[in-house]
């Protein structure tokens, strides 16, 4: 494969991956958290995990919304142009 080929793959899961991390890094301790109140307090409801986890990750998601824009457009501003 060309390099330019695999350096724009790279640079492609770089991007991904830098917008996801904050996202799902909050749906992880989220999780933890609500897994730690479940083992303390015995509740095992399988709905209490899921619910606060998509609200806070759509918090999240929400809150960065400016800061994913910016990425994703001086990303695509890259691909089109080159620099």
């Amino acid at each position: 494969m060309d390099q330019s080929a695999l350096d724009l793959v790279r640079d492609t899961l770089l991007i991904t991956l830098m917008i996801a991390t904050p996202i799902l890094g909050a749906g992880l301790l989220v999780g933890l958290l609500i897994s730690l109140l479940q083992a303390v307090t015995q509740i095992q409801e399988q709905t209490l995990t899921f619910v606060p986890k998509i609200v806070v990750m759509l918090l999240v998601a929400v809150f960065l919304i400016g800061w994913i824009t910016v990425k994703m457009l001086d990303f695509s501003s890259f691909m089109f142009t080159g620099t």
